[in-house]
């Protein structure tokens, strides 16, 4: 499993759904909320591409205050990314969940 194909999936859904736009801050602050994520579900060793490892992922994309009811602390977007990884053999995976939170 490639990562790029993970922050790809994460990207494109995010800008389908309206929740960041075409804008270098939203898209930049959604890259590093991706990577904190990727990072969680790969124990800090960021890294799948040439190792041979599948990742079966299922993930979140919230956008909003951080707090419900106070805005003057921003607009920030969250990611969680949850599912197995492991070998490349069935019943070698083990579960894994990464969450990612930053400002826009």
């Amino acid at each position: 499993m490639d990562s790029a194909k993970i922050f790809a999936a994460i990207e494109t859904a995010a800008k389908k759904e309206g929740l960041i736009k075409d804008l270098y801050r939203e898209e930049h602050s959604l890259y590093h909320t991706v990577l904190e994520a990727y990072s969680g579900i790969c124990r800090g060793q960021v890294g799948l591409g040439d190792i041979l490892r599948t990742a079966g992922l299922t993930f979140s994309v919230v956008r909003g205050p951080r707090f419900p009811g106070d805005d003057a602390d921003g607009e920030w977007i969250a990611v969680a990314l949850y599912g197995n990884i492991g070998a490349p053999i069935k019943g070698y995976e083990h579960e894994v969940m990464g969450f990612g939170i930053n400002p826009i």
